[in-house]
């Protein structure tokens, strides 16, 4: 692995670790050169209570990408998770910057009504 992608994890690894001591719902946020990809995992991470991606078959028609892509996929995981009865998490960014698609992303949730 490189250097970058290690430092990346670490980083992950110990916002995890934080956000599992507090016991908190974590909107988990993934995003590779091509695609963006969230989910909502329960506070002992046993299981996915919603998820959403620019490979669903709705947000898939267009640029995946993008700014744009990454704020539909923000909205989409929001009604999902409060579809699962799910308003308050706790944001994982996955080690990732807070700029760009990341943020984008928060912010469409925030929009979406989840509480973070």
């Amino acid at each position: 692995m490189s250097d970058k992608k290690v430092i990346r994890l670490r980083r992950a690894r110990r916002t995890r670790l934080k956000l599992r001591e507090l016991e908190a719902v974590r909107l988990c946020v993934y995003r590779s050169s091509q695609h963006m990809y969230a989910q909502v995992i329960s506070a002992d991470g046993s299981q996915v209570l919603a998820s959403a991606s620019t490979l669903d078959a709705e947000l898939r028609a267009g640029s995946t990408g993008n700014i744009e892509a990454a704020k539909k996929v923000g909205l989409l995981v929001a009604e999902r998770a409060k579809a699962a009865g799910v308003t308050q998490v706790a944001f994982d960014r996955s080690g990732f910057k807070y700029h760009g698609r990341v943020k984008a992303l928060a912010d469409a949730a925030r929009e979406g009504g989840l509480e973070f």
